[in-house]
C-alpha cells in the first residue's frame, strides 16, 4: 500500500499545465492517487501542442485535434472528468496580464485548494511555455484571485475572488513533498499511452520514467514517487 499524503482536508486540486502529456510526464501518479481517494481534480490545458511534431507534413490544427483527444483519453484513464483547454497558442505563451485573466477565471470558477503547476523558478527550465505558465498560474493565485477589483466582470458574471491554500510545483530542483506512485505506476503509463504522438507505444519512454520515479523516490522510503515543492498561500 501507498504511504497517506497530507491532504490536509482539501478536496480541489487543479493542474494548469502547458501542453498536453505535460500533466501526465510530471504529476499521473500523483493525479491517479487523488481521484482514487475520491479527490476532484481539474485539469486547466493551455495549448493544445499544435507545435509538437517533427513531423512538418501535419498542419498545426489538426495536430490540435490529434492531441486533445490524447489528453482527453489519458484524462480519462486517470479518472479525470473535468478538462478545460483554453487552446492559446503553442510556444507563443507570454505571462501577460491578458493570459493571466484567463487562469484568474479558471480559479474563480473551479474554487481550487491547490494549483499543481510548473516550477518557473527552476534553473534550466528550458521551455519558454512552462516558464510562461508557472509564472502566469502563480500570479494569479497571488494577488489576483484574490482580491476583487482584479477584472471586475467576473464578479458581474457571478464569479467571486478566491484564495487557493497551497501552490504544488512539479520539477521542481528542491521539492518538500515526495508522493509514493509506486501502486499508480502502471497507471500513469497507461495515461501516457494515450499520448501516441508524442511517445509511441511508450516502450522507449517508459524505463526513462520508471528511473525518475525510482531517483526521486531515493531519499524516502518509497519504492518510486513524484516530487513537488510546497506553497502556502492561504494560512
Amino acid at each position: 500500500m501507498s504511504e497517506p499524503i497530507p491532504w490536509n482536508g482539501y478536496e480541489t486540486y487543479m493542474l494548469v499545465v502547458a501542453h498536453p502529456d505535460d500533466a501526465e510526464f510530471s504529476s499521473a501518479g500523483t493525479i491517479a492517487r487523488l481521484t482514487r481517494e475520491g479527490k476532484r481534480v481539474v485539469i486547466i490545458q493551455v495549448t493544445s501542442g499544435d507545435k509538437g511534431t517533427s513531423n512538418p507534413e501535419i498542419p498545426p490544427e489538426q495536430l490540435a485535434e490529434i492531441r486533445e483527444a490524447e489528453e482527453l483519453e489519458a484524462a480519462r484513464r486517470l479518472g479525470v472528468a473535468e478538462m478545460v483547454f483554453l487552446r492559446l497558442t503553442d510556444g507563443e505563451l507570454e505571462p501577460n496580464l491578458e493570459f493571466r485573466e484567463k487562469i484568474v477565471r479558471m480559479i474563480r470558477t473551479h474554487r481550487p485548494d491547490v494549483i499543481i503547476t510548473h516550477d518557473p523558478y527552476r534553473p534550466y527550465a528550458l521551455h519558454p511555455d512552462h516558464r510562461a505558465v508557472g509564472f502566469a498560474a502563480t500570479d494569479a493565485v497571488y494577488p489576483t484571485a484574490r482580491d476583487p477589483h482584479y477584472f471586475p466582470e467576473h464578479l458581474r458574471a457571478g464569479l467571486q475572488p478566491h484564495k487557493t491554500a497551497e501552490i504544488w510545483y512539479f520539477n521542481a530542483e528542491h521539492p518538500d513533498l515526495v508522493v509514493d506512485i509506486t501502486d499508480t505506476i502502471e497507471t500513469k503509463f497507461d495515461a501516457l499511452r494515450a499520448h501516441a504522438s508524442q511517445v509511441g507505444d511508450g516502450e522507449n519512454v517508459f524505463p526513462r520514467v520508471r528511473d525518475r520515479a525510482k531517483e526521486v523516490a531515493a531519499e524516502s522510503d518509497f519504492e518510486l514517487a513524484e516530487a513537488f515543492k510546497v506553497v502556502q498561500m492561504r494560512r
